[in-house]
């Protein structure tokens, strides 16, 4: 599993560290469509290897039978996906409907974090860990925070070496921390940038998932069945 990670890790941090050497040679769209060729099927390779083995090693713990658990895990999901809602780009610039373009954000979900995505992951292996309990999940917890904590220091790099010091501008006036940035008087939250369709879209987001965690162990067998999961250990 953290052979996968580690590989997921450079083909996507990688890819976004080379965006602007891509872009000058072949455009931004080519680059995109490219970048996503080749991450999206990595991440469902890893998906899919997770769903296969998140009970192997050894069971940790075991709380699925507690009458708190579910609702506490539900509900700390639904707020990671708040956060790993993509919240910095537009989502027809993933298959290039769009013209991909780097942008700074300071409004909505970055007034909380700068880095929402690598708060989404935490919260979301913590809820899962919680759930599961196993060794492989540990594992998999470890390399995930792992690869968005570098994520987080690579970001600002790009950033800074893209926008200069409008870049250190929004450092300034933000925070990696959830809410740190809020409490300490650098920032403020604003209701209406909160009140937006794509939220509608997260909470549908989360209610698919709800509905399709019924099939997750036929997915898994599914996988294990094309043999890739078997080839991969």
């Amino acid at each position: 599993m953290l052979g996968l990670l580690l590989a997921f890790a450079v083909l996507h941090s990688g890819g976004a560290s080379l965006r602007h050497l891509a872009v000058a040679r072949i455009g931004e769209r080519a680059w995109r469509l490219i970048f996503a060729g080749v991450s999206i099927p990595a991440a469902v390779v890893v998906i899919g290897y997770f769903l296969a083995h998140r009970y192997d090693g050894i069971r940790l713990w075991n709380l699925q039978d507690q009458p708190w658990i579910v609702p506490v895990v539900w509900t700390g999901t639904a707020i990671s996906f708040a956060f790993l809602y993509p919240a910095t780009y537009n989502l027809l610039e993933i298959p290039a409907l769009l013209k991909p373009q780097v942008r700074l954000y300071a409004t909505g979900i970055i007034r909380i974090s700068r880095h929402p995505q690598a708060v989404g992951q935490v919260l979301w292996c913590a809820t899962h860990l919680l759930w599961i309990g196993s060794s492989f999940m540990v594992v998999t917890c470890a390399g995930l925070i792992a690869h968005h904590l570098f994520a987080v220091w690579n970001g600002d790099r790009r950033l800074r070496n893209r926008f200069g010091a409008a870049f250190e501008e929004l450092r300034a006036s933000t925070s990696v921390i959830p809410f740190r940035a809020v409490l300490d008087g650098r920032q403020r939250l604003v209701a209406g940038e909160f009140l937006r369709p794509s939220q509608l879209g997260i909470a549908i987001a989360v209610g698919l998932f709800w509905w399709a965690h019924r099939f997750i162990g036929l997915g898994a067998t599914a996988f294990s069945r094309t043999g890739l999961a078997h080839w991969l250990g």
